[in-house]
C-alpha cells in the first residue's frame, strides 16, 4: 500500500523493533487547553512533593476527541501502520483526558532501577479475552503530553519479548486472560490481578532488552500490540504525564492474506511464519470488565466535587493561575 505519512525507514524500523516514534503531532497549547486543570482533578499541590500521594495515577475521563483532528499526524501514521483508515472501529477513533500520570516516590529517588526489576510488565487490553488476531487492542499508542527526560518514568518497553507473546496466543486459540491464563486454567477468568507472567518474562531478558520511552511534549509512540511494557522508577521526581489511547480494528487480524498490514507483518515474522495456515480460534471473543472502571468512577466522582468547590467560590483552578510556570502540565 502507499503510505500517506510514514516512510520506508519507519516501516523497517517497526519491523525490528516493534515500535516508531513521531515527534510535533501536537502543541504544549493544546495541552494547556486540554490539561489545564490537572493538578485540581489530581487534588494535589505542584509546587509540594509531599502532596504527592501515589507513585502514579490512571486518572478516569472527562472528555474524549477526534484523533484526527487533534493529532492528524499521529493518526495518519496508525492508519497506514494497520492498513488503512477502513480498517479501524467506528468507535475506537478519539482520544480523552484519561491522564496517567507518573509521580515517582520519596524512596525511588535518585535511585537507578533496571527494566529486568520493575514490577508492572504486561501487555494491553484488560477488557477483553486475547487471541492472537484480537481485533480490540490494534496498536499500543503513547502520547507525551510532558517532556520525558531519561529516567524520569517514561514507559518501559521489551521489544524482544514480542515473539514470546505472539507464541503464547498462538499456542493457545482457546484463548488467554489479560494475564495470559490459559482458559483451560481459569475458566471464567475471574482471579486477582497478578504479573508474574510478565514479570519473570522481563527478569529473563538481558538488560539491553529494554528501552525508556522519552522525549518531547507532542511525541507519539506507535507500538506493536503485543509489547511487553511497564511504568519504570521516576528517578528525577519530574511529573510524567501520558494516556493510552486503543485503536481497535472492525475485524480481527489476518483477513487478506493478500494485502497484509505492517503490524501483521511484524506478527507472522515473530512467529516464523508467512501466514497462519488452518490456525483459528476455537472459543468465543467474550469481553472482561476490569476492576479499574469501579476505582476510576469514583476519582472522577471526586475530581468533579473539587472542581464545583472551585467554581462555587467563583475561583479558577490553580493551574490556571497565571505566573506560576510550574504548574503547567509540562
Amino acid at each position: 500500500m502507499a503510505y500517506q505519512q510514514i516512510t520506508q525507514d519507519d516501516v523497517d524500523h517497526f519491523m525490528k523493533h516493534g515500535w516508531i516514534k513521531l515527534s510535533n503531532c501536537f502543541t504544549q497549547q493544546q495541552v494547556d487547553d486540554l490539561a489545564g486543570n490537572l493538578w485540581t482533578r489530581l487534588g494535589m499541590d505542584p509546587n509540594d512533593k509531599s502532596t504527592w500521594h501515589s507513585e502514579r495515577l490512571n486518572l478516569p475521563m472527562h472528555n474524549e476527541f477526534d484523533a484526527s483532528k487533534f493529532a492528524p499526524k499521529a493518526w495518519t501514521a496508525i492508519c497506514d501502520l494497520l492498513g488503512g483508515e477502513d480498517k479501524i472501529a467506528d468507535y475506537n477513533r478519539t482520544w480523552n483526558d484519561g491522564f496517567i500520570v507518573n509521580f515517582g516516590t520519596p524512596e525511588g529517588a535518585g535511585k537507578d532501577i533496571g527494566g529486568r526489576d520493575l514490577k508492572g510488565w504486561h501487555v494491553d487490553g484488560d477488557f477483553f479475552v486475547h487471541y492472537l488476531d484480537s481485533p480490540e487492542q490494534g496498536l499500543l499508542v503513547i502520547p507525551l503530553f510532558t517532556d520525558i527526560q531519561p529516567q524520569a518514568g517514561g514507559t518501559m518497553i521489551c521489544p524482544p519479548a514480542i515473539p514470546k507473546i505472539a507464541n503464547h496466543l498462538y499456542q493457545h486459540p482457546e484463548g488467554v486472560s489479560p494475564m495470559m491464563d490459559p482458559r483451560a486454567e481459569v475458566p471464567n477468568f475471574d482471579r486477582p490481578v497478578n504479573l508474574d507472567f510478565f514479570n519473570n518474562m522481563a527478569k529473563s531478558m538481558p538488560e539491553d532488552a529494554f528501552v525508556e520511552a522519552t522525549g518531547k511534549v507532542g511525541d507519539v509512540y506507535l507500538l506493536h500490540p503485543l509489547m511487553l511494557h511497564s511504568h519504570s522508577n521516576n528517578k528525577l521526581r519530574n511529573l510524567r504525564v501520558i494516556t493510552n489511547p486503543p485503536v481497535s480494528l472492525k475485524e480481527p487480524f489476518f483477513q487478506d492474506p493478500s494485502n497484509y498490514s505492517v503490524v501483521e507483518k511484524k506478527t507472522l515474522a515473530e512467529l516464523g511464519k508467512e501466514d497462519l495456515g488452518d490456525w483459528k480460534i476455537t472459543e468465543n471473543r467474550d469481553r472482561l470488565v476490569p476492576a479499574r472502571l469501579k476505582r476510576q468512577q469514583k476519582m472522577k466522582e471526586e475530581e468533579l466535587k473539587r472542581l464545583e468547590e472551585l467554581k462555587a467560590k467563583g475561583q479558577v483552578a490553580m493551574d490556571a493561575q497565571p505566573g506560576q510556570q510550574e504548574t503547567k502540565v509540562a
